[in-house]
Order: structure tokens, then sequence, then C-alpha cells
């Protein structure tokens, strides 16, 4: 953003900004493209759900180039993900895995995905496929999981092209059993032997994501998931729109909500949430880290993003120990 803003800064410059920062002010001394030395002066503010920033680079004081902006969360991630495509980073990353498995280990909370991540595939593309519309909902998950669109646009616009009756979410319910990921069994067991609460946080829909928390013996109520609505004649009518997973670009909603009120009501000081897409990255803060999965799907918003990314669910078992 700020490289945009100062085109003639000759210099690559890189810094790691977490949610969980309000203030951050930052000094180089570079050099221009004629070895010149320059000061550059940079203040980055995070207000609520805002990064704005202010700074210079100059010379001398009666030569300055002064910039500052603005930018939300969301747009923030998407920037910052358009513009690192191709840019491997290695010392901050290692620093930010180092810390994130320190919070694993001491976890005392997980909140896992579902789709792609606790399971194999993505139901609501199943769904879609099982009701005949499978390509054009296809992409509309692609560009969610990207983070392109927000997570209500796109549930609305799948919604709206599947408009899945009550006998159809039925049928495919009691014939698509969960294909769940290799490890999870294993892992969920060994996080409720050691007395870790375990969630599944997830955007897809509760009739579909039961069936996978009952596998895991992990009680309904610690499943936050959305709910389609029929009318009396068993035709889609809408989803519930009060639900925290049907929202996403806001600490107060979607996965950030659901992590956000576990810790408020329960009091958890290491909640870790792990998933495959770009809104399971958006809820950490509050969440403590995040530990981005591509054991089933390797988006490169994730692979940039997550402090942690791992393969399969053995690494996460074997990180406890």
């Amino acid at each position: 953003v700020i490289y945009a803003e100062v085109p003639s800064l000759h210099a690559e410059i890189s810094v790691q900004l977490l949610f969980a920062c309000e203030y951050k002010r930052i000094i180089l001394r570079l050099e221009d493209e004629r070895r010149e030395a320059l000061l550059f002066e940079l203040e980055i503010r995070v207000v609520d759900e805002h990064i704005s920033w202010r700074g210079r680079f100059h010379k001398d004081l009666s030569s300055q180039q002064l910039f500052a902006g603005t930018i939300s969360r969301t747009n923030f991630f998407a920037l910052a993900a358009r513009c690192t495509s191709g840019i491997k980073v290695t010392g901050n990353d290692n620093e930010r895995e180092i810390a994130a498995k320190r919070i694993w280990r001491n976890a005392d909370a997980v909140c896992f995905d579902v789709d792609s991540t606790v399971c194999q595939d993505e139901a609501i593309d199943q769904l879609a496929n099982f009701i005949g519309v499978g390509g054009e909902i296809a992409k509309c998950t692609q560009r969610a999981m990207n983070g392109l669109v927000t997570f209500r646009e796109a549930l609305t616009q799948r919604l709206a092209i599947m408009r899945p009756t009550y006998d159809q979410l039925e049928t495919f319910a009691m014939t698509h059993p969960p294909l769940l990921t290799p490890g999870i069994r294993e892992l969920v067991a060994e996080l409720r032997r050691r007395q870790i609460d375990v969630y599944l946080v997830s955007g897809g829909f509760r009739r579909l994501i039961l069936p996978a928390a009952r596998l895991l013996n992990i009680p309904k109520e610690n499943v936050f998931a959305n709910e389609i609505l029929f009318d009396e004649h068993g035709n889609y009518a809408d989803f519930d729109r009060s639900e925290l997973t049907s929202d996403s670009g806001s600490k107060v909603v979607g996965k950030p909500g659901v992590c956000g009120l576990l810790k408020r009501r329960e009091g958890y000081e290491n909640l870790v949430m792990i998933g495959d897409g770009a809104t399971d990255m958006e809820a950490s803060p509050p969440a403590d880290t995040f530990i981005g999965f591509a054991g089933n799907q390797c988006r490169e918003s994730v692979k940039r993003g997550a402090p942690w990314l791992v393969y399969d669910f053995d690494t996460l078992r074997r990180q406890l120990h």
C-alpha cells in the first residue's frame, strides 16, 4: 500500500502487522536510486476494523514527502494477498510460526472449520451437485474462500441458485455421510483427552455438519453453523441471518464473532482457529492464533497469511507432545 503511494521510494519494505497490535512506529534509514540517504518514518494505528497510517520520507527537513491513508480490515487482507503474490517472507514467518506453535501447545480451546478441513470436501458444493447446479456454486465457493467477496454475499448467491427444499436437504444428508479427513478423529480424541474444548465453526449448514460432530463425539452445543429456513410446504425461504456464521468482515460476526463470544463466555486464554479459508484466517484475532490447514485445499491467500501452515493433522497431534 505504501509503496504504491510513494513510487519514487526505491526500496522493499515489509511490515508484519497483526490486528492485536494497536500502534506501531517504524523508522528506517534507506538509500534512494542515487545512493543518497533517506529517512523513512511510518506510524500505523489499528482502530476497530480499520488500519490508518501516516508517514514521511526525507533527506532533510526542507525536502520531504508526506503520505497518509486508511483501509478496512477486509480490503487490507484482499490487497495484501494481491500485493505479496510471488513474494516469500522468511524471518518474520519463522517467528510467527514459533509463536503459533507455542499457543497450540498451550491451547485450552480449538475451533475447527469443517468443509475442506475436518471433512475432505465442501458440503455445499456436494449438495449443489446433488441438486444439479454444481458448476455455478463451485465458482461462488472459490471466490468466498479466497476472500474476493464477503461470506454473506457468497452465501446469499449460492442459496439463491440452489434453493434447496427440505426433502432435498434431508435426502442428501442421509445418503452422503461425512468424509472425514485422515487424522482428525485421532487429533480430536487427543484434544479431548487433554481436556481441551473442541468446537466446529462453519459457514456450512448445521444439518450437514451435525453428523460429523457425532462421529467426533463433539456435542451439538459446540457446533456453530448456518440454518436453512423453509416455508410450510418445505420450499426454501431464506437462511437464519441472526447466526454469527452467516456473515463476515467484522469482529462481531462470522468466525471472529464466534471466537470472541467463546473467549468472553468461557474465559479461554489460548483459543486456536484451524481452517483452510480466508474466513478462517479472519478469526485471529480474537482467536489467539490461526493455523492454516492445506491437507485438502491449499489456498494461496492462506498459504501467504497463516502464521503456521500444516498439511496433515498428525503434525498437529505430534506438536502437542
